[in-house]
């Protein structure tokens, strides 16, 4: 038996796998090894893990565990392993990158160009079975051109500055209730600030119809993820653009746009990348056996 999980920065998805691929999925929060330690991750798992989980807990012989920090230090996987390790004790726990479980699920063992743009950003070159080109995302605070939390950013300077038009602003305080002060000072004391700013891409998408301003902004933050991250991939253009993540599926219209001004060519679109890790890790269950 074995456990897959997609850990973002906002949510984890996880899905129990047996044998014969009988599925179970189930969502916690998200694990960013930046910004919550070990102690944290076993405690929220006790809290929210379903009960029938936590009974087979002993049977889970390996995890994958697919994070938006893992994958890049021995420092922070080690904070996922021991938060997981602390409910999942029988388990052999591989951390890999959320960009690795990306083009798994995109292009399973298939070539190509695999991006994100969740709450962050990131993409890649993947050659079937590993990431062999990735331009730095540069994260919340210096990138993560084209996420929710840059759509957020843009929307909330805009607001702050006041240079939004006089109807969206006003919608936008009455949804809110925040001067431009209280919104400044809420953004540099939230824990999580990353995902305080994304949270205002939803409102960016409830509004996207009412005036052309939200689509201008959201279309600006796609060009800026093309014209700073993807167009520094060599020979971009023959790859087709594959994606996952909830600001790619729910602005699909404005994303695949841009994606055919820049030159490219449209493939998968997905709002997670569980059904793909799923079918991925099946397919090895299963030559494992042969």
């Amino acid at each position: 038996m074995i456990l897959i999980a997609d850990g973002g920065s906002t949510k984890t998805t996880w899905c129990l796998l047996n044998e014969t691929g009988e599925e179970s999925l189930f969502e916690t929060e998200g694990y960013h090894p930046f910004f919550v330690g070990s102690d944290s991750i076993r405690a929220s798992l006790e809290k929210n893990l379903p009960q029938e989980v936590k009974e087979k807990a002993c049977s889970v012989k390996r995890i994958y565990f697919y994070s938006a920090g893992g994958g890049y230090s021995p420092e922070t996987d080690g904070i996922l392993v021991e938060g997981i390790s602390g409910i999942f004790s029988s388990a052999r726990i591989t951390i890999e990158t959320d960009l690795l479980a990306a083009a798994r699920a995109l292009l399973g063992d298939n070539k190509g160009f695999a991006a994100i743009l969740g709450t962050g950003t990131n993409s890649c070159i993947y050659d079937g079975n590993e990431v062999t080109a990735n331009v730095e995302s540069l994260g919340f605070l210096l990138g993560d051109e084209g996420s929710g939390s840059y759509i957020g950013k843009k929307l909330i300077g805009d607001y702050i500055r006041e240079v939004m038009p006089d109807a969206v602003s006003n919608d936008f305080f009455d949804s809110f209730q925040l001067t431009g002060m209280e919104l400044l000072n809420k953004v540099y004391e939230h824990p999580l600030p990353n995902r305080y700013c994304a949270s205002f891409a939803k409102f960016a998408g409830e509004h996207l119809q009412e005036d052309h301003y939200y689509e201008s902004l959201v279309e600006g933050a796609f060009h800026d993820f093309f014209r700073n991250i993807v167009v520094r991939y060599p020979n971009y253009r023959e790859y087709s653009f594959n994606c996952v993540g909830s600001i790619a599926y729910y602005f699909r219209d404005l994303l695949e746009r841009v994606v055919i001004d820049q030159g490219m060519k449209t493939g998968k679109i997905d709002k997670d990348p569980m059904k793909g890790l799923v079918a991925y890790h099946l397919k090895g269950m299963t030559n494992t056996k042969k």
